[in-house]
């Protein structure tokens, strides 16, 4: 990334964690790159076609936000943790397409930043 913006790695580094610190992103062992919200760095069980690519979130949420970021229809892939049934969300129109659908978050949204990997 420095190469590509005409910088230094320190300079980069130091803006990574500016980023981390603010919540715009999440740096792993302090400078690698584990998610830049609503995107996710590594594999996950959130998978999004959308953009003509796959794409992975961090959790369900960003699944969705996925697509609105990228202003694009998409097909959301993932599996129910405790059954493991497979779970599938077409989004058309920055909608989902099935609307009865709903997902409940355990922990409160004033908590995710306590530990948003765990979240």
């Amino acid at each position: 990334m420095a190469a590509t913006e005409s910088s230094t790695a320190e300079l980069v580094r130091m803006a990574w964690r500016r980023l981390h610190d603010d919540h715009a992103l999440v740096l792993k062992a302090g400078n690698e790159l584990l998610m830049a919200n609503p995107f996710s760095a590594v594999p996950t069980t959130y998978r999004v076609r959308a953009a003509g690519r796959w794409w992975y979130g961090n959790c369900a949420w960003d699944a969705l936000g996925i697509c609105a970021a990228l202003h694009t229809d998409g097909d959301i892939e993932t599996s129910c943790p405790d059954c493991g049934e497979v779970l599938k969300v077409t989004i058309r129109r920055q909608q989902p397409i099935d609307e009865t659908m709903r997902f409940h978050c355990l922990v409160p949204a004033r908590s995710w930043w306590d530990d948003i990997v765990f979240t």
